[in-house]
C-alpha cells in the first residue's frame, strides 16, 4: 500500500484540470469539421495502470469511442501503458474484452507497453488508474511536468470512489465495476476535451 503527503496531494489538486472541468458541465455543440488541427494543438491522452492488459486499454478503448462519437477524432489523440513490463507485447485481458465488447467497445489491436520517459512531454493527460500508480508516475514524471498527472477518477461525476481497482485478479464482476467507473470518468473528461477541440476548431 502506497502513502502519501501533504506534498504529494498538492501536486495532485493543482492542476489546470480543476479550473477547465469548472467550466466545462455545460455541454458543448459538436464543432464543424475543418481541415486536421496542426500536431501541437491536439489533446492527447495517455491511460495508465500497472500491467496495461485490463483498465488501462479499456479506458482508451471507451474514450476513443466518445471521440469518434463527437467525430473529434482530427483533435483528440490516446493512448495507453503501464507502469509496469509484466505483460508487455501482450494483447488485452480477454475478460476486459468480453466487458467491453458487450457495451458495444472495440479495444482493438492494443498491445500492452511500459511508460516511457518520453511520454511525459508527448501527452498532455497522464492520467492513472489508482494512488498506487500514479505515485510511480510522479516518481518518474521529469522536473516541470507533474501538473500533467492525475486520477482518471477526477473526472467521474456519478460515482464517488476515487480510484478504480484492479480487476486482475477477480472475477467477471471486477471488469464490469471497473467498466462502470471508466464509463463515468471518460465522460466526464470529454466535457474538458470537447471544449478545448471547439477552441482549436474555431481558431
Amino acid at each position: 500500500m502506497t502513502t502519501f503527503d501533504t506534498t504529494d496531494k498538492e501536486i495532485i489538486e493543482a492542476t489546470p484540470f480543476d479550473s477547465a472541468l469548472a467550466t466545462a458541465r455545460p455541454r458543448v455543440s459538436k464543432a464543424s469539421k475543418k481541415s486536421e488541427a496542426p500536431i501541437g494543438m491536439k489533446t492527447k491522452i495517455l491511460f495508465v495502470c500497472m500491467g496495461n492488459i485490463c483498465r488501462s486499454p479499456t479506458a482508451a478503448g471507451v474514450f476513443q469511442s466518445l471521440v469518434k462519437a463527437s467525430s473529434l477524432q482530427e483533435f483528440v489523440v490516446c493512448d495507453s501503458a503501464g507502469t509496469h513490463d509484466f505483460h508487455v507485447g501482450e494483447g488485452p485481458d480477454q475478460r476486459a474484452v468480453n466487458a467491453a465488447a458487450k457495451r458495444g467497445y472495440e479495444l482493438g489491436p492494443t498491445v500492452a507497453r511500459k511508460i516511457q520517459i518520453s511520454d511525459f512531454s508527448e501527452y498532455d493527460y497522464i492520467l492513472a488508474m489508482d494512488w498506487e500508480n500514479l505515485a510511480l508516475l510522479q516518481r518518474m514524471c521529469p522536473r516541470g511536468l507533474q501538473h500533467k498527472l492525475q486520477l482518471l477518477m477526477r473526472f467521474a461525476t456519478e460515482f464517488e470512489a476515487a480510484t478504480i481497482n484492479d480487476p486482475y485478479h477477480g472475477g467477471p464482476q471486477g471488469f464490469e465495476q471497473a467498466l462502470d467507473y471508466i464509463e463515468d470518468a471518460c465522460n466526464g473528461l470529454m466535457e474538458v476535451v470537447r471544449r478545448r477541440a471547439t477552441m482549436v476548431a474555431a481558431a
